[in-house]
């Protein structure tokens, strides 16, 4: 064998080496607007997030809790008291060790009102977390304590089976202390990132990327086959459609469903559409008049032909809702539906009319007000046909419409009067449906709906340990909450993804959560 031909022998091998690893390059959807853990609420920061992060649980391939910075648990007798073994060879990605110290710290982080973490109402299982959040409680008397460390202890208010699931939640995920202690608010700048997943953070440029690399003290970073991703903004869904037919992409969360037809007839191997937990509704302010008045709330609802939207503006497999608990969801089977589901549109019609007329408005006073959407494609097409369903009631809407994130800042902030809103599931599991009409879970009830006979059914509900009793105290919220509308259900969604066939490790799941960990690139061009 000559040394010419050893040379080329070497060589070949380092490049197919090289070609098994590589960078993948992700659409999605929008530009964060932060990356810190205890603040971001959009699925497009949870997609980045969880690449850098583990919470105590993570996600397998099909989004199902597995160990993550804990490898093991244990559970009292009466579902109260959680304990968790974290890993012993875990490292933040500048190799000081994860502890459960760090733990305690973000979960305090995460409760405390200076935080002001959009999503800590997720954690008012937690002892304290209530009280904590509200600033009735100092942060350390939160339910969490470091036992030594590598042992964490969470006491809860109530059984919660849903924890693991939970957990899995970038509201979850720890910071590490001496990083945010040493650089405060600035901890989340590139240079200051420190991170405990599969990847680590190299560069945020606003509105062009997110670069990550893998993150080689990662516990399982033997198994991650991926160099790094780089996640691009894509809220513009038909340029990010052209960058995926080019390559530039290697998948895309969305597409343009008015490409439905075409994608299936060109691209039916990159098309990925599958169920999932996830429900599209209007939202109402109830602090401003006219929708103060359920009568009213009722008649806009009313107006709202859903069979329409889905078979002729969405058409990609949505089903029209009328509930705000999506089918699918874990352990709570058929619940109470919107009480005018089988009444034809001609008759619904006149009994909005007729409620308006009860609530003081009509031709001489009419309403009128604004209908918060989002810039994309399906948003507009669908504004355009509620501005015409609600006119044939007599109600006049003018359209504002806004980018995804600043849609969503400007309804929390309760700018709005009538607005679009879309939630995917964070847990399978009811109750992160029902809590979107909480009164105590704040800016994530974004209508301000303030039956205290809903909060009290929901915390009922969260002492029952039977989860058939469980549903059914659920069920009852559910429908009481329908019948009042401060929040109304248009469709149920489905996941909607290219994904090239030099992708490989995609599987479809309830939560259409995908970790890059769980990737690879094989056979790209």
């Amino acid at each position: 064998m000559t040394r010419r031909f050893v040379t080329a022998l070497a060589a070949a091998v380092l490049f197919t080496v090289a070609a098994a690893a590589a960078t993948l390059n992700r659409g999605n959807q929008n530009d964060p607007d932060t990356l810190d853990p205890h603040k971001a609420t959009g699925s497009w920061e949870s997609n980045i997030l969880g690449d850098l992060f583990v919470g105590l649980f993570t996600e397998d391939a099909k989004a199902n809790p597995v160990p993550g910075a804990a490898e093991s648990w244990t559970v009292s007798e009466d579902g109260l008291v959680w304990t968790f073994k974290l890993r012993a060879n875990a490292v933040w990605s500048d190799g000081v060790p994860v502890t459960a110290d760090d733990f305690v710290f973000s979960f305090r982080r995460q409760m405390d009102p200076a935080t002001a973490s959009q999503y800590a109402s997720m954690l008012y299982d937690i002892k304290g977390g209530e009280e904590v959040n509200s600033g009735k409680a100092a942060p350390d008397t939160l339910g969490v304590r470091a036992i030594d460390a590598t042992t964490l202890e969470i006491t809860l208010t109530h059984p919660a089976p849903y924890l693991p699931q939970l957990l899995m939640h970038q509201i979850t995920y720890p910071v590490a202390k001496h990083v945010v202690e040493k650089y405060g608010d600035d901890w989340v700048k590139p240079e200051n990132y420190v991170s405990n997943g599969p990847f680590k953070l190299v560069s945020w440029r606003p509105n062009d990327s997110v670069v990550t690399v893998k993150n080689d003290k990662f516990y399982d970073a033997a198994s991650v086959k991926l160099d790094g991703v780089t996640f691009y903004p894509t809220d513009d869904a038909e340029a990010a459609l052209k960058r995926f037919r080019t390559g530039d992409l290697d998948l895309n969360v969305g597409f343009p469903s008015a490409q439905i037809e075409m994608l299936k007839r060109t691209m039916a191997d990159e098309l990925k559409v599958s169920t999932i937990v996830n429900v599209r509704y209007i939202v109402m302010n109830t602090l401003k008049k006219p929708f103060d008045d359920p009568r009213v709330r009722k008649a806009i609802s009313l107006a709202i032909n859903r069979e329409v939207i889905v078979s002729q503006i969405i058409k990609a497999g949505e089903v029209a809702a009328y509930s705000i608990v999506p089918p699918g969801t874990a352990g709570y089977g058929e619940g109470p539906r919107l009480s005018f589901e089988t009444m034809a549109m001609p008759d619904r019609i006149a009994e909005a009319k007729r409620l308006l007329a009860e609530a003081g408005y009509g031709p001489e006073n009419p309403i009128s007000f604004r209908y918060n959407y989002i810039s994309d494609n399906d948003s507009r097409r669908m504004a355009a046909a509620l501005q015409g369903m609600w006119a044939a009631i007599g109600v006049k809407v003018e359209l504002v419409v806004m980018e995804k994130k600043v849609h969503y800042n400007t309804v929390r902030a309760q700018d709005y009067e009538v607005a679009e809103a879309n939630w995917f599931a964070d847990f399978n599991d009811a109750k992160n449906f029902l809590f979107l009409a909480q009164p105590s879970a704040g800016d994530m009830n974004m209508s301000r709906y303030g039956n205290q006979a809903y909060e009290d059914l929901i915390r009922k509900s969260d002492q029952e340990r039977d989860e058939a009793a469980r549903a059914t105290i659920m069920k009852e919220a559910e429908g009481l909450m329908l019948e009042e509308y401060p929040i109304t259900p248009i469709y149920y969604g489905v996941s909607r993804n290219l994904v090239h066939t030099w992708v490989k490790g995609w599987e479809e799941n309830l939560l259409n959560t995908h970790r890059s960990r769980y990737l690879s690139i094989e056979g790209r061009p």
